[in-house]
């Protein structure tokens, strides 16, 4: 089954093969803190199973992107928005 996260255009890192360096990126560098975001979104608990929980978090990273949120990058200074990224 395939895992989804999502990142902001201008994150160069994958975060799932870098989540370190992506996770630094997005908390330290922009503030942005995606995960916290996907966290609130997501319809999780500790009764789901790990496919749920998948599911859960997809569903939530799909109604963020769905939002079309715009920033401008404090550090590009363009604007950014959210992507899917697919883990196979």
């Amino acid at each position: 089954m395939a895992r989804t996260m999502i990142t902001t255009t201008d994150n160069k890192y994958n975060p799932f093969t870098e989540y370190e360096r992506w996770r630094a990126y997005d908390e330290n560098e922009c503030g942005y803190y995606t995960s916290s975001y996907i966290a609130r979104i997501a319809e999780i608990s500790p009764e789901l199973s790990p496919a749920e929980m998948d599911q859960a978090i997809e569903d939530a990273c799909d109604e963020i992107c769905e939002m079309d949120l715009r920033y401008i990058s404090p550090v590009t200074g363009e604007e950014v928005g959210y992507v899917k990224v697919i883990e196979e």
